[in-house]
């Protein structure tokens, strides 16, 4: 068995992005054990390099090749860098350090990512730039956006709130889609030269409807932490058959 690994809530905590009890020590367990494994983020704050240093200086030993988040696929995904973006002032200086044109006046593409104060006119504003002609994009689809011991509509209840207004689709460029799966389950069988496929795959984290649901379509196994998002099994009671296992933390999960 090889195993995609989430962050926020799953390796690190959402109130003060310290290592959650025995995260350390699971990843220190499948390197030594030569376990296979990705650690696929929704990171969108970061720069990929900056935000994998981070997860090192908090003591994780997670080879960069074992590291995955949406802005190391966005160019497969956005063929243009005239775009309107939505999100943390951190995500806005990491597009335009890659070289996106965030103030044009022609957006081809709206992207949207995760911040805790999106306020109505925010939200309008999303709204009126959906109705051009732009494309909409998420960059994930996250259920719930956890910060600071409260929890705030994710980027994928956004995108449902557009495309109800609007009548128009989406596509995600991170978390739960399928592309940026098939990417972590590239690189994994690359790493190891061997094929790995989604029913030998089992999945970690704390968001049960962005994450768990998305990849347990695609034939994998979903473990549940109460460590982030989700604070009860009663919370996921509607969708309960899609989780294989819930444990505390990280450190309760049985390693097959």
């Amino acid at each position: 068995m090889s195993y995609f690994i989430d962050v926020q809530g799953t390796l690190i905590s959402d109130k003060d992005k310290k290592p959650i009890e025995g995260s350390l020590e699971f990843i220190d367990f499948l390197n030594q054990a030569k376990i296979p494994y990705m650690v696929i983020t929704n990171n969108t704050k970061e720069l990929s390099k900056n935000f994998h240093n981070f997860l090192k200086d908090l003591g994780f030993k997670i080879p960069f090749s074992n590291y995955l988040d949406p802005f190391m696929v966005l160019d497969k995904k956005v063929k243009t860098k005239d775009v309107r973006a939505f999100g943390a002032d951190e995500f806005i200086k990491s597009l335009e350090a890659m070289r996106y044109n965030t103030t044009t006046k022609t957006p081809k593409v709206m992207l949207i990512a995760s911040k805790k104060d999106f306020d109505s006119d925010d939200y309008a504003s999303m709204i009126e730039t959906a109705l051009g002609d732009v494309e909409i994009i998420g960059m994930h689809a996250t259920s719930i956006y956890a910060k600071e011991g409260r929890r705030y509509p994710g980027v994928g209840a956004i995108l449902e709130m557009i495309r109800y207004a609007t009548c128009k689709g989406y596509e995600i460029v991170g978390k739960p889609s399928d592309s940026f799966y098939n990417e972590a389950k590239r690189l994994l069988n690359l790493q190891q030269d061997t094929n790995f496929d989604f029913k030998d795959i089992t999945m970690i984290s704390d968001d049960a409807i962005g994450d768990l649901c998305g990849i347990k379509k695609l034939g994998s196994k979903t473990v549940l932490v109460l460590s982030g998002k989700c604070k009860n099994k009663d919370e996921i009671e509607p969708i309960k058959n899609q989780i294989d296992e819930i444990v505390s933390n990280i450190s309760k999960v049985k390693l097959k």
